[in-house]
């Protein structure tokens, strides 16, 4: 269950307790993202994909928590006007967002990313990965994760139709 799991995330950021026993309502996503941003030293989003309600929440646990936000995007966007949200725009490409958020992530900071192969260098730099719907990847997670985006690219490859993720829905704003 994500929900439990991101609240034993919360827990063991907040005071080093392991409460992965404890029965709590799990958040919804979104909640579960703000909540979890306001626990880590620098939160840095991949900005170019990530929906408009998780920037939002990000902005407000920024806001509440004074913690350092830095969206990373080849392409400007509006932003709030503080002084811990930030803006670093990248030049267009493939991966160069994504390979911009790997040398500037550090043990301890909070990605947001559906992109499981920049969480799973993410994870192996020490930092939390999480994506816009609220679920943690793990290391013990990442490389099943892997495996399965690399068998449906090579489907794709060979000409199978497969779908993506559904689209962000109001439960996902939750």
């Amino acid at each position: 269950d994500p929900g439990a799991l991101l609240l034993a995330v919360q827990a063991v950021l907040e005071d080093g307790v392991d409460h992965a026993d404890v029965h709590q309502q799990p958040l919804g996503p979104c909640a579960a993202i703000g909540r979890l941003a306001g626990q880590v030293p620098f939160v840095l989003p991949d900005a170019d994909a990530c929906p408009r309600p998780v920037k939002e929440i990000l902005f407000s646990a920024a806001e509440r928590t004074g913690v350092v936000l830095t969206l990373v995007a080849n392409h400007a966007m509006a932003l709030p006007k503080r002084p811990n949200v930030r803006m670093l725009q990248v030049a267009g490409g493939f991966d160069v967002a994504d390979d911009e958020i790997t040398r500037r992530v550090s043990p301890g900071d909070l990605v947001i990313t559906a992109d499981i192969p920049l969480a799973a260098d993410v994870i192996a730099r020490g930092a939390h990965a999480l994506n816009p719907r609220g679920e943690l990847y793990s290391a013990d997670t990442i490389r099943g994760l892997l495996t399965m985006r690399d068998f449906m690219d090579t489907m794709r490859s060979s000409g199978a139709v497969t779908g993506g993720p559904p689209a962000f829905s109001a439960a996902d704003r939750q």
